[in-house]
C-alpha cells in the first residue's frame, strides 16, 4: 500500500529529502510547478509534501516552503515567483530602495511589451510594459526571500517616476527626487545619464532647476 510517510522516508533514506532538494535548487521561498525539474522532483512528490504540510499551495501555479521566514518582501517574492519575467518598478521599487514615503497597496511590475497579462487572485498588481532599452537599462538582479528578481536601480526608479508621472502623481515624483538626492542614494549625474537614454522632459526640467 502506498504511504506518504513511506515515500518521504525512503527519499530521506537515500539522502535525497525532497524539501532539501528544493532548498538546494535555490528557487527561493516560492516556486512554480515548472521549476520542479530544477530540484529533481515530480508533481507527485510535491503533492505529498503539500499533504504533509512541508509545502503550501499558495494559489494556481505557485507553492511556498512552509518553514520559510516571512519578511516585509513576502508579496514581492510571491509576485516575482509567479511572474518571473518582470521588473519591480515605480512605487514598489521606491519602497525597496527606501526612497520617499510611499507604501503601495499594489505590487508595481513591468512586463515585456507583448507578454500575456498575468492573473494573480491573491495579489493586486499594477502592470506597465517595457521594451527596448527600457527593459534593460538601469535594471539589476536581486532576490526577495530567495526568489530571483529584477528591479530598477534607484536612479532609474526616480527617473521613471517622472516618465510615468501621470500614473504616480507629480508630488510623488518630486518627493522621490528630493529624498533620493538628500540621502545621496542617487546623484544628478546618474539621473542625467538615465534621462539621456530614456528621455523625460519633466525630469530634465527638474534637473535643470537644481543645476542652476
Amino acid at each position: 500500500m502506498y504511504s506518504d510517510n513511506a515515500d518521504i522516508s525512503s527519499e530521506q533514506a537515500r539522502g535525497s529529502d525532497p524539501v532539501e532538494r528544493l532548498r538546494a535548487a535555490k528557487l527561493g521561498a516560492f516556486f512554480r510547478p515548472s521549476q520542479l525539474i530544477e530540484a529533481g522532483l515530480t508533481r507527485d512528490q510535491i503533492r505529498t509534501l503539500v499533504r504533509r504540510g512541508s509545502v503550501e499551495r499558495i494559489g494556481r501555479g505557485l507553492y511556498r516552503l512552509a518553514d520559510a521566514d516571512v519578511t516585509e518582501n513576502y508579496s514581492l517574492a510571491m509576485a516575482c515567483a509567479r511572474v518571473p519575467k518582470s521588473v519591480v518598478c515605480l512605487l514598489s521599487a521606491l519602497r525597496v530602495h527606501g526612497i520617499g514615503t510611499q507604501a503601495p497597496a499594489a505590487i508595481w511590475l513591468a512586463i515585456p511589451h507583448k507578454a500575456r497579462v498575468p492573473r494573480l487572485s491573491t495579489l493586486r498588481l499594477r502592470l506597465l510594459r517595457f521594451s527596448g532599452r527600457a527593459w534593460t537599462f538601469g535594471v539589476r538582479a536581486t532576490t526577495f526571500e530567495g526568489v530571483p528578481a529584477q528591479i530598477t536601480t534607484p536612479a532609474r526608479t526616480v527617473a521613471d517616476c517622472f516618465r510615468f508621472e501621470r500614473l504616480v502623481g507629480h508630488e510623488v515624483a518630486i518627493e522621490a527626487l528630493q529624498d533620493a538626492l538628500r540621502q545621496r542614494t542617487v546623484t544628478i549625474a546618474e539621473l542625467a545619464r538615465v534621462e539621456e537614454v530614456l528621455p523625460s522632459r519633466r525630469l530634465r526640467a527638474a534637473l535643470d532647476v537644481r543645476s542652476i
